[in-house]
This record gives structure tokens, C-alpha cells and sequence, in this order.
């Protein structure tokens, strides 16, 4: 990942919406310059491309690109190959929609728990409610090999990121989430998911 590469990734090292965009390089295998990002100090060049001085922001030449789900889906036209959405509209509209509520029923619990504004009881609240729905949900991931689907996908890169943050949550899934259990399992083992890793990410689970 040398300087010399056009393409650069400004990353959050600890932060899911940046993991998920690192993963989805990853499972492209594109070289990329992974810019490791402090929010409590952001570097000036993030801010001369991005108005936010959000992370994840990619930039591609003259192209600067923020809000994961809009990286992620330009290097999925960028890289075709392999692909991460399914060719047909139907399919890649329910991806779309998987994406939204991964977004809206997991995502937002686990930045609630991850967010030192939040009060205790709202993290416990939110805590308590991730648990219980990745635990009800946990037969759907026995039957494909991915999540609702036989390929890996985009959905998979928007998800795995959280799961891989579990203990870091304070949530331990019970026994009865076994398939779930099993998808994690099989996932965290895989070359792309343990390339896309940083450091502070690798610590969570004390690789």
C-alpha cells in the first residue's frame, strides 16, 4: 500500500462504516493507500476533499467519494470483478434493501452502544435489543452461505464489520444462534475479511 497508488482510503482504524469499505477493497484485491484517521484529529488534506471531513472518504484521482455506502457501491462499478451485487435488478433491489436495514436495525443499535455520549441505560437498552434480534434472526444465516444469498456480497461487507465488534459491544450471542455463530466462524476465517483488519481491529479479538 505504498504512496505511489492513485487510489486512497482516509480510515477510521476502530469504526465499522470505514471497516466495511476497507473489506469491500479487500474482497476486490485493489491496492489502495489505507490513511489511518484520528477523529479528534483530522488531517488537512481529508479536509480539502471532503467538506464533512467524514471517514470513510475515498479519494480516485480528481474523485472524492464519502458516505460508506456510496464508496461501496462505486468500486463495485469501478471493479466489476468479483462481483459483489447480483446482476439482475429484482436481486440487487433486495440487496439494496437488506443494506438499508442492517443499517436501520443494526447499525444505528451498535453506534448507540459504541457512542461515549450515550447514557448507560440507552447503551444497555440498545445492547439488550442487538442482542435479541441477531439472535432471532440467526436460523435465516443456515440456510445460504452468506447472508440470504449463496455469493458474497455487499450486504456481507455492511454486516460482518458489527458481528466482528460483538465483543466489544459487551454481546455474547447464546447458544441457540448456532447458524449465526457458524457464518461468523466461517466469514473471520476468510483471506479478504483478515486482509481488511487494522491493527485496533485485530486487538477486539486479540489476533
Amino acid at each position: 500500500m505504498g504512496a505511489t497508488n492513485r487510489l486512497a482510503c482516509y480510515s477510521d482504524p476502530a469504526d465499522h462504516y470505514s471497516h466495511r469499505v476497507r473489506l469491500v477493497l479487500a474482497e476486490k484485491g485493489v491496492s489502495v493507500q489505507v490513511i489511518d484517521v484520528d477523529p479528534a484529529r483530522l488531517p488537512p488534506k481529508l479536509a480539502e476533499v471532503n467538506p464533512y471531513g467524514s471517514v470513510p472518504t475515498l479519494v480516485d484521482r480528481d474523485l472524492a467519494l464519502y458516505e460508506s455506502t456510496v464508496v461501496m457501491e462505486y468500486l463495485e462499478e469501478r471493479y466489476p470483478h468479483p462481483p459483489l451485487m447480483p446482476v439482475y435488478p429484482v436481486a440487487r433491489g433486495n440487496s439494496r434493501l437488506l443494506m438499508h436495514r442492517i443499517q436501520r436495525d443494526w447499525c444505528t443499535l451498535a453506534d448507540t452502544v459504541l457512542d461515549s455520549r450515550s447514557t448507560e441505560a440507552a447503551r444497555a437498552e440498545a445492547r439488550k435489543a442487538l442482542r435479541e434480534s441477531l439472535t432471532g434472526v440467526s436460523p435465516l444465516f443456515g440456510e445460504y452461505a452468506c447472508f440470504m444469498s449463496e455469493d458474497q456480497s455487499l450486504v456481507d461487507c455492511c454486516l460482518l464489520p458489527i458481528l466482528w465488534r460483538l465483543p466489544v459491544l459487551g454481546i455474547e450471542l447464546p447458544r441457540q444462534a448456532k447458524p449465526l455463530l457458524d457464518y461468523m466462524e466461517r466469514q473471520f476465517a476468510r483471506e479478504p475479511f483478515l486482509a481488511s483488519l487494522s491493527s485496533v481491529e485485530r486487538e477486539m479479538r486479540k489476533l
